[in-house]
């Protein structure tokens, strides 16, 4: 049996009054998500072990069975990977969004929905003026970009950005972990206080910019200061076919660098979809059809859209409603139509990786709903594909890599 798992990032949220109290999900009611609930099995899932931060760095390597207290190193490594940048012993990488300040607070993660031919430019320029033997700046997608210092520390502590919007990015500038002494605090200091520095560069720079002058013109927000978060080494993962017998070979399809990096580490070969935005605007159709073709010849196919975490934390509700349904109607429906059509039998797997409520715009840690699905499996009593839903589902709770150990038990 093959095995494809379909991911909505952030597609998971809370109650909301506009919504007569419902969650997204169940005010959606999304029709293939619905019948696959009824006619499968499901259940709830821990992704974020204690102590880690509810980011989907974390969420989809445990999602995939991996241990992050041995594997974890930050999003910055997992980018690199993507982006087809080597690492060397000594490289310390992290994840450099370019985003929107005014009037002193974060405004938006994104830099007003950057572009990635307008980001290059501005990455190169950043990396023209700020770059040096130890410091280099290379592009990644829209707004995700990479920043590599040489003999930097991980040992220090950052403020993810799409997790303070509206605040005053003065208090959130990079300190060094808590409890560190010696010549491990020395080299955390001097990276913190070497990002903070390019942090500040960056928004003279960046003001200057004939990018952000036109915007600024425009009325548009800009994309204005730099902003690195989640750094870590090259870090050490089995492939999957090495935990998972019945998987010889398999894909994994998004836009996102950050999971085609964990999909890299975990040897899966990336595939590239024309229109893949990673916003509400990706390209659904092709998604699809590159799922379909991945099924015929790999066993595993991880299937990610971002569109959904997007629109939470834009707080977006409109947004994230259609980019429900689009992944629904525009990628699980012809997926399924697929599989009804193939000789041989595929098992399904929907999930987010964590919530991404659209009232508070930021991550959270709490448990996700899932469904498993494959022709001829005994459903469960469960008739809805939402949060509240799937606490009765026949899987429980499971947590961490049990959810990986459940789906590839079946077809043994």
């Amino acid at each position: 049996m093959k095995h494809i798992i379909i991911l909505g990032d952030g597609m998971a949220d809370h109650k909301v009054e506009r919504l007569g109290g419902k969650t997204l999900l169940q005010y959606a009611r999304p029709e293939y998500m619905e019948k696959l609930a009824r006619e499968g099995r499901c259940g709830r899932l821990i992704t974020v072990p204690e102590g880690f931060p509810p980011g989907s760095e974390v969420a989809n390597t445990a999602i995939l069975g991996y241990d992050l207290n041995k594997v974890y190193e930050g999003r910055g490594p997992l980018e690199a990977a993507s982006i087809g940048y080597e690492m060397a012993d000594d490289d310390f990488a992290i994840r450099c969004n370019i985003i929107t300040i005014e009037d002193g607070k974060i405004i938006t993660h994104n830099g007003g929905n950057l572009e990635t031919k307008d980001a290059d430019v501005l990455i190169q320029y950043l990396n023209e003026h700020l770059g040096n033997d130890r410091v280099k700046f290379i592009t990644g997608i829209q707004y995700r970009h990479l920043l590599v210092i040489k003999g930097g520390s991980k040992h220090i502590v950052c403020a993810p950005p799409h997790d303070h919007p509206n605040e005053e990015w003065r208090p959130l500038l990079i300190k060094p972990e808590n409890g560190l002494v010696g010549s491990d605090y020395i080299a955390a200091q001097d990276t913190a206080n070497l990002i903070n520095d390019l942090i500040i560069k960056s928004q003279e720079l960046l003001a200057k910019h004939p990018y952000n002058i036109a915007k600024a013109q425009r009325g548009e927000r800009q994309a204005n200061s730099i902003w690195p978060w989640s750094g870590g080494y090259r870090p050490s993962m089995q492939p999957l076919q090495a935990q998972y017998p019945q998987i010889k070979s398999g894909a994994v399809i998004s836009a996102v660098d950050l999971i085609r990096g964990i999909g890299h580490y975990a040897g899966l070969r990336i595939i590239e979809v024309e229109g893949a935005t990673g916003l509400a605007n990706t390209n659904y159709e092709g998604k699809a059809q590159a799922a379909i073709d991945a099924l015929k010849t790999d066993d595993f196919v991880f299937v990610h859209v971002e569109a959904t975490d997007e629109a939470g934390h834009d707080g977006d509700l409109e947004q994230k409603l259609k980019a429900i349904d689009y992944l629904d109607k525009r990628l699980i429906k012809p997926i399924l139509e697929a599989i009804d059509e193939m000789q041989e039998d595929v098992c399904v797997a929907i999930l987010p990786d964590h919530p991404t409520p659209v009232e508070l715009r930021i991550h959270v840690n709490e448990p996700v709903p899932f469904i498993i699905w494959h022709k001829g499996i005994e459903a469960d009593d469960v008739q809805h594909y939402d949060e509240e839903s799937c606490v009765c589902g026949s899987y429980g709770l499971l947590r961490l890599n049990e959810f990986m150990q459940a789906l590839m038990a079946i077809g043994q």
